[in-house]
């Protein structure tokens, strides 16, 4: 009965995106991915953002496969085999070497499915989650409960902030193993139960320098980028933590907002530069101010990663009426309806005097949709069988 249990092992989860508000760009080891600075970001719920991964091992399997969002794609990439040899390693080391028969063999070949529930085209930061999620539904597989955000740092950097809900610290670590590079929980998800976060999607074009081209060109060319991580940011880190603990929207918003616009500069600042800001962008920005000028304080904080979609962060009570003057700002094309996706959004009347201060230029269709999240959980295993993006046959 046990070697036909184990003909085929199976395990699935499903893990976060996540969004910076003290940046992460630039390592200082590009093949062990460790950064030059530490960095803090809020995890998203999953019911809106998140990908699902099924790790599947079995004797019959013939080679390592993986497919993405139904498509089959190269199992060979060099920080998918870093991932899958780092857990085999540790499974190996946790067992002492022994290959004890009742558990599933080290040796047997891998089959991976994973998928999105939002567009990857979206430009939002789907490889934190991706990688986080395949290291969870791995170490699951092989029976692992160990520290994980170690490894899934070596898929993307961005990757250990999701193996942890709420509010995440990365480690910028000292060690040149990379040994105490890892990820650790700020706060919960529960301990700020009002913010909200409105995630913009723009009309988007592809970005234009990939992350990993683009922080490399950075850390080699921008002498504001070297001040930032050595100065800058080690002050905000700490600034942000308390900002965080005490729940002050008005510190957090603030310093989110200058450390993203920071993060941009560097990267005019590199050489040749590089622009990942759009008009649209720069209109998300300019909004923003002039609402938050108009209420007198922070209402609205941006952030926004390496492209043009903005990430807003606000307070619960906010949310109606900021999301009523987007749809003024920028009147959508055709889906009204399809507008305002994910966490339910009241309406809210503006009065004339908001409108005339803060609705100054409508750019129709500029912002394709909008998606109304707030902060959530971790990686979640999926127990139930029928939830598996994989076939008793190991295929899709």
């Amino acid at each position: 009965a046990m070697a036909a249990e184990r003909a085929l092992a199976m395990a699935t989860c499903t893990a976060p995106v996540n969004i910076a508000v003290i940046k992460y760009w630039g390592k200082r080891d590009t093949d062990l991915i460790l950064p030059i600075n530490s960095s803090l970001s809020v995890t998203l719920h999953q019911d809106q953002l998140k990908t699902t991964t099924t790790a599947a091992a079995s004797r019959d399997f013939t080679e390592d496969r993986l497919w993405l969002n139904g498509k089959e794609a190269d199992v060979g990439h060099p920080r998918v085999q870093a991932c899958l040899r780092e857990v085999r390693r540790l499974a190996r080391k946790r067992r002492g070497g022994a290959e004890d028969s009742a558990r599933l063999s080290l040796s047997y070949k891998i089959h991976i499915a994973s998928e999105n529930n939002f567009p990857t085209a979206a430009g939002l930061a789907s490889s934190a989650a991706g990688y986080a999620c395949l290291v969870s539904a791995l170490a699951r597989l092989y029976g692992l409960e160990e520290e994980l955000s170690e490894v899934a740092r070596r898929g993307s950097g961005s990757a250990c902030r999701s193996m942890f809900g709420g509010f995440v610290q990365w480690q910028r670590g000292e060690r040149p193993d990379g040994s105490d590079s890892l990820a650790l929980q700020v706060a919960p998800e529960t301990h700020w139960p009002e913010l909200r976060v409105l995630v913009l999607v723009v009309s988007g074009e592809k970005k234009p320098v990939g992350s990993t081209a683009g922080m490399q060109t950075s850390v080699e060319t921008s002498p504001l980028l070297k001040h930032r991580a050595e100065v800058v940011v080690p002050e905000r880190l700490a600034q942000m933590m308390q900002h965080i603990r005490d729940r002050d929207f008005e510190g957090f918003g603030q310093l989110a907002m200058r450390d993203s616009n920071q993060f941009h500069a560097t990267c005019l600042d590199t050489f040749p530069p590089i622009f990942y800001l759009t008009d649209v962008s720069r209109h998300i920005i300019a909004l923003a101010h002039r609402y938050n000028a108009h209420h007198g304080h922070t209402k609205v904080a941006y952030t926004f990663d390496a492209g043009p979609n903005a990430v807003i962060f606000a307070l619960a009570d906010a949310v109606a009426e900021f999301v009523e003057v987007l749809r003024r700002s920028f009147p959508p094309a055709a889906n009204g309806d399809q507008f305002v996706r994910g966490l339910p959004v009241g309406s809210a009347a503006l009065s004339p005097e908001l409108v005339a201060a803060v609705v100054t230029e409508p750019v129709p269709g500029a912002v394709q949709y909008i998606l109304h999240t707030k902060p959530g959980p971790g990686p979640q295993l999926l127990d139930d069988p029928s939830q598996h993006l994989l076939g008793t046959d190991g295929l899709p």
